[in-house]
């Protein structure tokens, strides 16, 4: 089958939050023709004002420098763009990757199939009665919540490995529901049917939660193939393009902005991550922003786990997020570059492998372009000492 060609100003791959808000502001801003590709279907899909949406479209793969090969109801296509935009999102790992052993019972879902079943398929019938959680507490958990509440399910505990300072939690939508913290799940009972799960505290204690349901989440995996299959050069730490603070990648003229880069912030987030890459691809279209020839990596070490941007390559300098493998109370964050010290200061927010913290800028321009990795480190403040936490568990 032959394919069609043509071209585009701009050519974003992705209708998610980020997306979107890129894809209206630059047809807002006279970018010319600015055309989106969503490989689901239209139904739910909202419209980016003033570009072209083409749902049920996949990207899949790379012709030249910002061509993409592409599938869809109208046939085979082959779209050279002036600039592209990645917003490809992130995906939930599942159970299998997991390595949660038990049986291939049903009711085993991710948080992502449990808010389709219950808000795009239409009410949730038959997801099951009592339902188990587990993934970290965030934002998705909340969701997963009121959807299983919708439902009519009963949502029996939210089972995380991250430590708890409360046995239980509220908030809007959310109710009150039990939180096991320090426990992982250990194996999956029934046959035919989930019937429950055996828990493992980290001090060793066992129990059983009886369930017909379990909803893993949290664990995201950034939509990254399209980038790789591109060549692009892709971060240790997130797992997604390497950008930098205007978030350009290792190829001229491709952006990347949104979950893509950092599984997961939150919608709120990747909306302003799109409407900040509007910009620069806006500067980058006007010739006002030539491609950083060799940007700067920058890397962190343990215990923190990734940080974004994670390039310096011009003046950019919006702040840095920063997500910890573990539960930093106000650290002290370093940024050193071949010995040097760039910056230092104690950050008044708590970072856990769940919730990010903003690092501000302003000590880029100090960062000598033909040195070294600029390194990011923290540690706990002077002085502190660890605090005790309440199990969930009874007793």
């Amino acid at each position: 089958m032959s394919r069609r060609t043509r071209t585009v100003d701009v050519l974003v791959v992705g209708a998610g939050p980020a997306g979107r808000a890129a894809a209206a502001r630059l047809a807002a801003a006279g970018a010319g023709t600015v055309e989106v590709l969503e490989r689901a279907p239209s139904r739910g899909l909202k419209e980016p004002g003033g570009a072209v949406l083409r749902a049920g479209v996949t990207a899949t793969g790379w012709a030249g420098p910002r061509t993409l090969d592409t599938t869809g109801p109208g046939g085979l296509e082959r779209i050279t763009a002036r600039a592209v935009v990645l917003a490809t999102g992130a995906r939930e790992r599942p159970r299998a990757a997991r390595l949660v052993p038990g049986t291939r019972a049903a009711g085993v879902l991710t948080a992502g199939e449990l808010l389709r079943t219950v808000y795009a398929y239409g009410g949730g019938h038959g997801i099951g009665t009592r339902a188990v959680l587990v993934g970290p507490d965030e934002p998705i958990a909340r969701q997963a919540v009121r959807a299983l509440r919708r439902a009519g399910v009963e949502v029996a505990a939210l089972v995380t490995e991250e430590p708890r300072d409360r046995p239980a939690v509220c908030g809007p939508g959310y109710g009150r529901v039990l939180v096991l913290g320090e426990t992982a799940v250990t194996e999956l009972l029934g046959r035919g049917r989930l019937s429950g799960v055996r828990l493992r505290h980290r001090d060793g204690r066992t129990a059983t939660v009886a369930c017909d349901t379990v909803v893993f989440g949290g664990d995201w995996i950034p939509e990254h193939e399209l980038a790789r299959y591109g060549g692009l050069v892709l971060d240790p730490g997130t797992r997604g393009p390497a950008v930098d603070g205007a978030f350009r990648t290792s190829e001229a003229g491709v952006f990347a902005a949104g979950d893509v880069l950092h599984a997961v912030e939150g919608p709120g987030r990747a909306a302003a991550e799109g409407r900040a890459v509007a910009t620069a691809v806006l500067a980058y279209l006007a010739g006002r922003a030539p491609w950083p020839e060799r940007p700067v990596p920058v890397v962190v070490d343990a215990p923190l786990r990734w940080v974004t941007p994670n390039r310096i390559g011009g003046p950019d300098d919006g702040g840095f997020l920063l997500r910890a493998r573990e539960h930093l109370v106000r650290p002290v964050v370093s940024v050193r570059q071949d010995g040097r010290v760039l910056y230092r200061r104690r950050l008044w927010r708590v970072a856990t492998p769940s919730r990010s913290v903003v690092l501000p800028g302003g000590w880029t321009d100090r960062v000598d372009p033909d040195g070294g990795p600029v390194r990011i480190s923290a540690a706990p403040p002077p002085g502190r000492r660890g605090r005790g936490r309440r199990s969930a568990w009874p007793g």
